[in-house]
């Protein structure tokens, strides 16, 4: 009994005394350290996220300005081109009196100028034809350039369709402007097949008006030359155009 009291002893002896463990076997855990850890990761991951988010924004701009730049697939200048051309072929192949000012100037200094007596009855009689062919051909020129236009309709049908068609479907702002400009160069085409087929007619209208108007001045005097003493047969043979 002594002797295990003795044992007790000792063991309670080391106990008090300890025995030596290795500093390196001992895990101390510092809550604050923790908490500075956890919330200095936690900043880092929100700057990686706003960096993945800036370069995000910036892909997408790149991406919006190059469908900003992206040019419209579709183009009616062509088209647009050759029915101007049609209509400036038309109005070029007027017959005898064409759109020109010198032109006009001299048939008018000859052909259209009043009815005098020194004028023979063989020149009024080739003025007044002159006049009749230039009147008809002047009909005839109107009636095709209305032909013509009528023609371009259908094209015009066409390329506005298209055009509006492409508009709506733009995915970017150079294509919304250039489908815009596409169908405003449409709308001057049209005006310009408008204008010609006015100029036409009016061209035929002037001359016709300008027809009368000789007329009843070379009936005028060839009623004088009737009723002048010794110039009423040289006036039989002469002819009226109206």
């Amino acid at each position: 009994m002594r002797r295990l009291g003795l044992l007790a002893a000792a063991g309670t002896v080391a106990l008090m005394l300890g025995i030596a463990v290795p500093a390196r076997a001992l895990i101390v855990f510092d809550p604050n350290n923790y908490v500075q850890n956890v919330l200095t990761a936690a900043r880092e991951l929100q700057q990686i996220n706003n960096q993945i988010t800036s370069l995000q924004n910036e892909a997408q701009m790149l991406i919006n300005q190059a469908k900003n730049l992206a040019s419209l697939p579709y183009s009616s200048l062509q088209q647009l081109q050759s029915s101007i051309q049609r209509t400036q072929q038309l109005l070029a192949q007027a017959q005898r009196i064409a759109y020109d000012v010198q032109q006009i100037d001299h048939a008018f200094s000859t052909n259209y100028t009043p009815a005098t007596s020194s004028q023979s009855d063989q020149l009024l009689i080739a003025n007044a034809q002159s006049r009749w062919q230039n009147s008809y051909t002047a009909t005839q020129d109107a009636l095709r350039v209305q032909a013509g236009i009528v023609g371009n309709l259908d094209t015009n049908r066409v390329q506005t369709s298209a055009l509006v068609s492409s508009s709506q479907g733009a995915i970017g702002a150079l294509q919304a402007t250039q489908a815009g400009n596409q169908l405003l160069a449409l709308n001057a085409q049209q005006l310009a097949d408008l204008t010609a087929v006015v100029t036409a007619q009016g061209r035929a209208q002037s001359l016709e008006a300008a027809q009368h108007a000789a007329a009843q001045d070379q009936g005028r005097e060839q009623l004088r030359r009737f009723l002048t003493p010794g110039q009423g047969y040289q006036s039989s043979n002469v002819q009226m155009f109206h």
